[in-house]
């Protein structure tokens, strides 16, 4: 295609191939959310299937795989935690990670798009997404949960529920996340 000036322009499309990939890893976001560790708080592997999805897709089509997993939990398939869906979930006290999500994709794709794959960046890429998504989970899980009850909770309670238990089986999560990406970067195109 040419411009005005008979000047090649790179004509921007989505390729099939985007789609399929986009898909397979909107897909295996969600089966990360159903697959539950019951503790005290149970864990889900979703933040381990996004920092994946970011680490070997990249950030455009990273970020569009966690779009397109939030938009079919919002349209009422039940892909979040506990099989959970709608907007309800995202509008509860704890939408606010699943939003997080969207920005933990975007650090990792940056970072990587940025300084490579070698394995420190994807550490510390995912360390950093995922931090960023504790603050505005945790963020919006102290606006909706005050503004919807007559005892609130404080900063360092919240944390307490929210964050601190995570924060173990999320560096785990990285762990795996950065071997499952270092090994399997080469095969995604």
């Amino acid at each position: 295609m040419e411009n005005e000036k008979g000047e090649k322009v790179k004509k921007h499309r989505v390729k099939t191939q985007d789609i399929v990939y986009i898909g397979i890893f909107a897909a295996l976001t969600a089966v990360c959310s159903w697959i539950s560790i019951p503790l005290t708080v149970p864990i889900t592997l979703q933040t381990m299937g996004v920092c994946i999805t970011a680490g070997l897709l990249g950030t455009k089509r990273g970020t569009l795989a966690v779009l397109v997993y939030i938009l079919l939990g919002i349209v009422g398939i039940p892909v979040f935690s506990g099989f959970k869906a709608g907007a309800g979930v995202l509008l509860g006290s704890t939408g606010g990670y699943i939003i997080g999500f969207i920005f933990t994709a975007l650090i990792v794709g940056l970072f990587t798009g940025l300084f490579g794959n070698k394995i420190w960046v994807l550490a510390l890429s995912m360390v950093l997404g995922i931090a960023v998504c504790y603050l505005f989970g945790t963020v919006w899980f102290l606006v909706v949960y005050n503004n919807n009850n007559a005892d609130p909770m404080s900063v360092s309670a919240v944390l307490a529920t929210c964050v601190t238990p995570f924060i173990g089986f999320d560096i785990i999560k990285v762990i795996i996340s950065v071997i499952v990406c270092s090994k399997l970067k080469k095969y995604i195109k």
